[in-house]
């Protein structure tokens, strides 16, 4: 032991006593995250039936029932479903169950030599019955590179099976075969244990049939990815025509219409972009984890075949690609069509504030009128008070003759007139003066 190191769990050394205290509720959660799921440690010879269902209509709800249903049947313990992950051994079989977020995964282990797959010792009713879509059915026969070389069967002397693609695995420890195909609703892995220990042979299994599942997931995405680009395509071409027509609009009401049909335009491609942008992000994910497996198989090529690796380029990268340029296209077309109806509204907006000015105007010339009308009707209306004032004073002085001779009511009639006209006109001045004044200050 190097110079420094205390062995804490030694006889000699005293208990580490944990003092009192105050825990995250999720620690010890977290903690197990990172221990949960351990390959399943893999005896040669041995079959694997491996099945993966996508969630439809709340089958993962139903899924803790079923697992449920095989223990009673089979005379084991209810198991816990809390973790998402459940493991099962009936001595004939062994079951793994795993809970992901779009599926879930049963792993059926068998050993022995027999013929059949692992999957024909569980229950047939129970099987048929598993809740969900299937998406991925795999069988994987891991068998001793003793009792059948693996160089026979890629020669395919006597063998059934032709692979396609095959490589060593774990620097040389062991040997992998495949063709990718679905042969009676399976596809089908065959690894050769030259020198893997059962848990190497459990990462080994793991990894290939989370190659297979990972890669069905990412190419989910890929019919979404032709749909969008016919939606593109023709998208695309409406917006150059609804450019053409902007330049062409005369009218605001041209661009209005045109305004119109890039809304209901922008409204398909965003109706697009939500209900497509899981999918291609999952794609990508998937993709990236297909990827990663691929790397920690340590595969090393193998003359005249192709790795999985260099199948997963040629096959699975570009559908991939596609998935991703459609993913961006779609982004792009959508800020483009954001970007034409921003400079269209300014267009409309400017065009309103242009026929809102000339409107003030016209609403200025006309108040202009009115104002010199009502001056008008001012200076009319002096005249009639000034007349009917004159005539009251017209009658008093004729009343009041006797008092006020010498001078005649006719006089004094005539005289009151410029001095009824002068104190109207006044008092009408006065009166817009302190209207002005009351318009002037602001209101609070």
């Amino acid at each position: 032991m190097p110079a420094g190191w205390v062995l804490l769990h030694t006889p000699a050394a005293r208990p580490l006593i944990m003092p009192l205290f105050e825990e995250h509720p999720q620690r010890r959660a977290l903690n197990d995250e990172v221990h949960s799921r351990p390959p399943v440690p893999l005896n040669t010879p041995e079959f694997v039936s491996y099945l993966a269902f996508l969630h439809i209509d709340g089958s993962a709800d139903l899924e803790p029932a079923h697992l449920h249903q095989l223990a009673a049947q089979l005379g084991l313990p209810e198991p816990s479903t809390d973790t998402g992950h459940v493991s099962l051994d009936t001595g004939e079989f062994r079951v793994r169950w795993e809970r992901h977020s779009e599926f879930s995964s049963y792993t059926f282990f068998r050993v022995g030599d027999g013929a059949e797959p692992a999957l024909q010792a569980v229950p047939a009713e129970w099987r048929k019955g598993i809740p969900g879509q299937l998406i991925v059915a795999t069988q994987v026969e891991v068998r001793d590179a003793d009792d059948v070389p693996p160089e026979t069967v890629i020669a395919q002397e006597g063998h059934e099976f032709i692979p396609t693609v095959a490589s060593q695995i774990a620097s040389g420890a062991g040997w992998v075969l495949t063709d990718f195909r679905i042969v009676e609703g399976f596809s089908r892995f065959v690894v050769f244990n030259r020198s893997l220990t059962p848990r190497q042979a459990g990462r080994s299994v793991q990894r290939l049939v989370e190659i297979e599942t990972y890669r069905i997931m990412a190419l989910l995405a890929f019919p979404v990815a032709k749909d969008v680009g016919r939606l593109l395509a023709r998208a695309e071409g409406e917006l150059a025509d609804l450019m053409d027509n902007m330049g062409n609009s005369t009218s605001t009401d041209d661009e209005r219409h045109v305004l119109n049909r890039l809304t209901r335009l922008a409204a398909e491609v965003e109706r697009s972009v939500a209900r497509t942008t899981f999918r291609f992000g999952a794609a990508a994910a998937y993709y990236q984890l297909v990827r990663q497996r691929i790397e920690d198989l340590r595969e090393v090529r193998l003359d005249g075949y192709p790795p999985i690796r260099e199948f997963m380029d040629r096959r699975l990268a570009p559908a991939i690609a596609t998935c991703a340029t459609m993913a961006r296209r779609q982004e792009d077309l959508s800020g483009r069509i954001a970007r034409n109806s921003q400079l269209l509204r300014t267009r409309v907006d400017i065009e309103i504030e242009r026929q809102n000015q000339e409107l003030l105007a016209q609403m200025n010339r006309r108040a202009k009128l009115q104002l010199r009308l009502q001056e008008t009707v001012e200076g009319l209306s002096v005249v009639a008070i000034t007349y009917y004032a004159s005539q009251l004073v017209q009658y008093l002085a004729k009343g009041g003759k006797d008092y006020l001779a010498p001078a005649t009511p006719e006089v004094i009639t005539a005289v009151s007139i410029p001095i009824i006209a002068g104190l109207v006109a006044l008092g009408l001045r006065r009166m817009r003066r302190q209207l002005a004044a009351e318009e002037a200050v602001p209101s609070h």
